[in-house]
């Protein structure tokens, strides 16, 4: 019997722009179990009558803001629940906290696959200086060989230097001006799917740092969940900044995201 753990990480000293990431996990909490909607996906699986296989297993806590023994931190957490044979599903927190918990599933996962969805490539190889930045994990990611592949859909912010580091790692970039609603992405498993919700148009999701518009639609992401076919083995859902959400929107998109997410984690 399959099983998911739900891991908080509270962490947003890597933002480069704004904080309030790390009151992100409680925000979803709050909408996922608030009584407003009910604990079934679209798939029709009632997530309420099978609570003996997902576990939240609550927040980390930091005694510091320093990247390095957070990222240990995160990586350890996340090692013990891939040593008990379960899946994570982690809430974050801003997006630098991919590079740690997938530090963790190259132990597990030889081979493994990533999907993005994010309007932003996460590629530099520093920002301002910092490569533990939130723009930077998916740089370092693949610089240490963590994945054998990266897809990335939503992407609306190129800059010459990201293209070049794409170009560097080999990573397949579905840039928004070229997305289509419903294309297959072909992608392989094992897979890891990271979502940050600035992937989303601002209409959708206004509770983020940084607002891109022109962006992905909630149903368009669903419909892409949806039809992947591969063993999927782990999942983020980043960058909810609750000071900027208007009456709980993005929150509630992440608590959807969240069911449908353990919907796909538990998939025999």
């Amino acid at each position: 019997m399959q099983q998911v753990s739900i891991l908080g990480i509270p962490y947003d000293a890597m933002s480069s722009h704004l904080r309030g990431p790390a009151e992100g996990p409680k925000a979803i909490r709050e909408q996922l179990h608030g009584g407003s909607a009910n604990y079934f996906t679209e798939q029709g699986l009632d997530l309420s009558a099978i609570a003996e296989q997902w576990t939240d297993l609550g927040n980390l806590t930091f005694d510091t803001e320093s990247p390095l023994p957070v990222f240990e931190k995160i990586t350890a957490a996340v090692d013990k629940e891939l040593s008990l044979g379960r899946k994570v599903l982690s809430l974050g927190g801003d997006h630098s906290i991919a590079y740690p918990i997938i530090r963790a599933y190259a132990r597990y996962y030889d081979g493994l696959n990533i999907l993005q969805i994010d309007a932003h490539a996460d590629l530099y190889h520093d920002l301002e200086g910092n490569p533990y930045s939130h723009a930077c994990p998916f740089a370092r990611i693949m610089e240490q060989n963590l994945a054998s592949h990266l897809t990335q859909v939503g992407i609306r912010t190129l800059n010459a230097h990201q293209r070049e580091q794409a170009q560097k790692f080999g990573v397949k970039i579905i840039e928004m001006k070229d997305f289509k609603n419903g294309q297959s992405l072909n992608l392989k498993g094992p897979l890891y799917i990271s979502i940050d919700l600035d992937g989303f148009d601002p209409a959708f999701a206004p509770g983020v740092s940084h607002h891109e518009p022109g962006g992905l639609s909630t149903r368009a992401v669903l419909n892409l969940l949806q039809q992947i076919q591969v063993p999927i083995v782990g999942i983020d859902i980043v960058e909810l900044n609750p000071t900027r959400d208007w009456h709980g929107m993005t929150a509630m998109l992440a608590a959807k995201l969240l069911r449908e997410s353990l919907g796909l984690l538990l998939k025999p």
